[in-house]
């Protein structure tokens, strides 16, 4: 089976390269990120001015021309098709409680901006206490517990936008 890529340009145009079409061009290297193309009689300056290697993220000046270019491999392709996602977190707007205890702290209120990381409350369980933090950037839409309430595993704590 032939490897197969897909390159979506600009987020808007989409293209479907397999391995021995790329191979087919002519390229020089000019210099690590220069390259000179030829391609059926035309030629082209490319020069990769910005990337994100762990993404497959790159911005290539064409010409005079820059283009945002998204890369997916085979393994990319499969994975989507799965309906599954690498990297890509899955947007989490309900808080709930990893365990029963008493919330000891709640430290936002709601309206109040969060960043991933930041601290939303602390939840005592087994004699210990657990620090519940935003999973994503976003804004508290609501806070369904108070300070010195009791909760059960699953209750919903905190509603995010």
């Amino acid at each position: 089976m032939e490897k197969r890529y897909k390159v979506k340009v600009n987020d808007f145009l989409e293209y479907e390269f397999s391995k021995d079409e790329i191979e087919a061009l002519d390229i020089q290297t000019v210099t690590p990120s220069t390259f000179h193309i030829l391609k059926e009689n035309h030629s082209f300056a490319a020069q990769i001015v910005g990337n994100n290697f762990n993404n497959k993220n790159y911005s290539v000046k064409v010409n005079s021309t820059v283009y945002e270019v998204s890369i997916s491999t085979e393994l990319d392709l499969l994975i989507e098709e799965m309906g599954l996602s690498l990297g890509a977190a899955q947007v989490v707007n309900d808080i709930k409680a990893p365990m029963p205890g008493l919330i000891l702290d709640v430290i936002i209120a709601e309206g109040d901006e969060v960043k991933e990381g930041d601290y939303l409350l602390v939840l005592e369980a087994m004699k210990m206490e657990n620090t519940i933090t935003a999973p994503r950037d976003g804004v508290v839409k609501s806070v369904s517990v108070k300070m010195g309430e009791t909760v059960d595993k699953n209750q919903l704590l905190i509603e995010m936008e």
